[in-house]
């Protein structure tokens, strides 16, 4: 009990360090993770392709929906593992989301030792730190989402590129593992900046014979590690493999956008802060040293990471999260030797900004949960039509628990380097975790299909055989499949046309019109929450 005491009065030390800075991580990363339905859009997709993985053994090929997914398969396959060995636990689809969480947290991991190895022990935990507190990818770490395995390797590539020429053995196959994840987590485009900036490293290394023994280690790694998927799907599912690098290739053969270039740029300002403003301060004051591996390693990545999005992405946000790691890394040293104005300034700026979303946070609750302010709460059910909010006594105390916890950091934070960077990441968590908890009922009802996909299913008949659909998306598909296991084949198709059963969808007469005549309309229905897009349901 003394010791709790003391730790109370004392707070958080800084630079955070071992458990401290692991549970301040870990933080971050189970924070939003559960208590919700697979959310429309990527979140639902590729939950339904990991759930096919588990639930028809099929691990060599990724399906969605029961049709081809020429997607690369380690995410599902995470996903499908973690589903396995929590789902008696958690719901399903939470249980597969955990890879994200997995993944996240090799990148921080990975970062963290990239930072060290570059900037010093003391530096080492801001690097994780900036990563985390970027807006961009706190909106996308807690989905599940393969694009996170890209940032994971980035962070642990990058940090054994730093050590390649210190530690050959070891670097070369953390560098080589690297490789192999970004492979056959994300497929070729986003491996070749990891690929191409092996040249950079070996010509920056205090040694450059143990870099080029560790980059031959690396090679070596990554062909064992990753080619065999690739030549088992050659040798068993040949159109797959196909289909699969013919995916893969399409968008490399497509000219340099520079729309879109400026397009991913425009982002960076909101989708990069507050990394961004101080990887541009550590520019600024160690341009005298930008030759040297601190500043030109995360500095060169940047730049191939930047390329290869105009190259081979459109601008979205998705793929911009690839430029995170870099920026971060460039941004540690900025962030520990800001002039004592501009740290006092950011440092009020994190903790006016999260204090005033948290009160707004709970006022929310407040209409939804106890209808005050009733004007609110009007508000709440004209943006989300058909919402009945209702109290939940866990979600009140979980956010009890967040809010004391963001006081009491305030309030026993000690005055250092780190503690503008502390307030804004774990602040930015909070909130995040506050939303998610008590505004979370609200944001489900809007975002999952599981009332529209059970309520298909109640119209179908128990043995109605061969469903047909025209118009229906990869997240409308992948939902049906995972909530009800509904797998309806293209109408256009040939299985298609021999159906009794035909769903559509639109939001207009001619997309919800039946193909002619023979067709009968037995249901009709949109997912709660949104009134334009409908459903209607045929037999013949």
């Amino acid at each position: 009990m003394p010791e709790f005491s003391t730790l109370l009065r004392r707070g958080i030390r800084l630079p955070p360090a071992g458990w401290a800075l692991a549970g301040m991580l870990a933080f971050y990363v189970l924070a939003g993770l559960f208590g919700r339905d697979p959310w429309k859009g990527e979140d639902a997709i590729h939950i339904g392709a990991a759930w096919h993985v588990l639930h028809y053994g099929d691990w060599l090929s990724p399906d969605l929906a029961g049709r081809p997914f020429h997607e690369p398969p380690l995410y599902y396959w995470t996903a499908a593992l973690t589903g396995k060995v929590f789902g008696w636990l958690l719901p399903l689809h939470e249980a597969m989301r955990l890879a994200s969480g997995v993944w996240v947290g090799l990148a921080l991991m990975g970062l963290y030792y990239a930072g060290r190895e570059l900037y010093g022990q003391e530096s080492a935990a801001a690097s994780p730190l900036l990563l985390a507190g970027c807006a961009g990818l706190l909106f996308h770490a807690h989905d599940a989402q393969p694009m996170l395995i890209a940032l994971a390797a980035y962070g642990g590539g990058l940090g054994a590129l730093a050590a390649l020429g210190r530690k050959p053995a070891l670097a070369g196959t953390f560098y080589g593992l690297a490789l192999s994840a970004c492979l056959l987590g994300t497929g070729i485009a986003p491996t070749l900046p990891l690929l191409f900036i092996a040249p950079v490293a070996w010509w920056l290394a205090a040694d450059r014979a143990k870099a080029s023994r560790g980059l031959a280690i690396a090679l070596a790694v990554a062909a064992v590690t990753s080619l065999p998927w690739p030549l088992l799907l050659l040798a068993f599912e040949p159109a797959r493999f196909h289909g699969w690098l013919n995916t893969e290739l399409a968008p490399l053969k497509t000219p340099f956008s520079f729309t879109g270039a400026g397009r991913f740029l425009s982002m960076l300002p909101w989708f990069a802060f507050p990394a961004l403003p101080l990887a541009a301060w550590t520019l600024w004051t160690r341009r005298q040293a930008l030759k040297e591996m601190p500043q030109l390693l995360p500095l060169a990545f940047l730049l191939l990471t930047f390329l290869m999005l105009a190259l081979a992405f459109r601008p979205r946000e998705i793929p911009a999260l690839l430029m995170l790691p870099p920026l971060a890394l460039l941004a540690t040293p900025g962030a520990l030797t800001l002039r004592r104005g501009a740290a006092s300034a950011f440092d009020w700026f994190a903790m006016m900004t999260f204090s005033v979303f948290l009160i707004v946070t709970w006022v929310a609750w407040s209409a939804m949960a106890l209808g005050w302010p009733e004007r609110l709460a009007q508000r709440a059910v004209v943006l989300r039509p058909g919402f009945v909010g209702h109290f939940d006594l866990l979600a009140m105390l979980v956010g009890l628990l967040a809010t004391a916890w963001w006081i009491w950091l305030i309030a026993t934070a000690p005055r250092s380097p780190y503690r503008s960077l502390t307030h804004w990441t774990l602040g930015f968590t909070t909130l995040w975790l506050l939303a998610t908890t008590l505004i979370l009922p609200w944001f489900d009802y809007g975002k999952s299909y599981r009332p529209l996909a059970q309520a298909i299913a109640r119209a179908l008949p128990d043995n109605h055989g061969c469903l047909a659909e025209r118009g229906l998306n990869d997240t409308q598909r992948a939902s049906l499949a995972y909530f009800v296991e509904i797998e309806p084949v293209a109408a256009d198709s040939t299985a298609g046309k021999k159906c009794a059963w035909l769903l559509v969808t639109g939001d207009s007469k001619p997309e919800l019109a039946a193909p002619d005549g023979k067709w009968t309309r037995v249901w009709e229905g949109n997912r709660p929450g949104d009134r334009k897009e409908k459903f209607r349901l045929y037999k013949r």
